[in-house]
């Protein structure tokens, strides 16, 4: 069967209520945090592919995202098409899960967004949680920063307490967005949590970030944390310890990025979030400009 532009297995799954986790890749998928939690989700409860694009040709330019090719000697035995795949999860004494790893779309945006939110209301979906992460001027040696934003449910006491930070922007994104602004106006309740990763640790599993996201799925939904997520997100650290010690100009640079990171904090707690002095300014900027290489 078909909704929207998304052909489900059948039966569809029947759920009174369930909770949404995306993530959106490229856009917001820095080092890969938000495909590592999609995918950890979907392993610790058993979650199955229900549904896919029937014809992804139609919303993504295969030649910004490249199809994979199995070739063996007799001739190609798989192709691989990017896809945006919906997994669902059955829990008993709790809401369900449905899983979305959302690519951008190139074209027929509209249409792609209308589909995501007739999945949602066919699976009953009640929360609306986005998850990703992006690079931004911030040292390695403090917690990461958690960004981000509530909709339709007024939680934003408990997101403070949780150290989230309130984002403030006005300028370019993603049409995506339009999925959690269209949900909240459709009584979904919505969440958006971005992870801030260092501009210069480049990973393709970045379990500091994924572990810090997942601290807030912990608090919220009482998801746990595994320890050796902790352990690999330890050994990472380390690594990128030792790599940078040896690189003179990032030595040079960490004081004025943990001093812009620290004068970001203090301003928080005064409640002076959207005031920045002209020393902070002024850090800001010239760690923004710094190109040190990759750790």
């Amino acid at each position: 069967m078909r909704i929207g532009c998304f052909k489900f297995s059948e039966p569809l799954p029947e759920t009174d209520a369930s909770h949404a986790f995306a993530t959106l890749w490229p856009w917001i998928d820095v080092n890969n945090v938000g495909t590592l939690i999609l995918k950890e989700l979907r392993d610790r409860f058993g979650a199955t592919e229900v549904a896919r694009l029937s014809r992804p040709g139609m919303f993504f330019d295969f030649t910004r995202y490249r199809p994979t090719i199995h070739i063996q000697e007799d001739g190609i035995k798989e192709m691989i098409i990017p896809n945006t795949r919906i997994y669902y999860a059955k829990r008993h004494g709790d809401k369900d899960l449905v899983l979305i790893r959302m690519l951008e779309p190139h074209m027929n945006a509209e249409l792609y967004i209308d589909s995501v939110l007739k999945v949602f209301k066919a699976l009953n979906v009640k929360t609306y949680t986005l998850l990703g992460s992006m690079y931004d001027a911030v040292p390695h040696t403090r917690p990461l920063l958690v960004s981000g934003y509530n909709m339709g449910k007024n939680i934003k006491d408990t997101l403070k307490n949780m150290g989230i930070l309130p984002i403030v922007y006005r300028g370019n994104s993603s049409i995506v967005n339009m999925v959690a602004k269209n949900a909240a106006e459709s009584n979904i309740h919505v969440n958006v949590f971005i992870v801030s990763i260092p501009q210069y640790v480049i990973l393709d599993e970045d379990y500091i970030g994924k572990t810090r996201l997942m601290e807030v799925l912990n608090i919220l939904y009482n998801i746990p944390v595994h320890r050796q997520d902790f352990e690999k997100a330890l050994q990472q650290k380390s690594i990128i310890d030792e790599r940078l010690e040896k690189t003179q100009e990032f030595k040079m640079l960490l004081p004025q990025l943990e001093s812009a990171y620290d004068m970001r904090i203090r301003s928080i707690i005064q409640e002076d979030e959207d005031v920045i002095d002209t020393e902070m300014d002024e850090i800001l900027w010239k760690s923004m400009d710094k190109d040190i290489g990759k750790a």
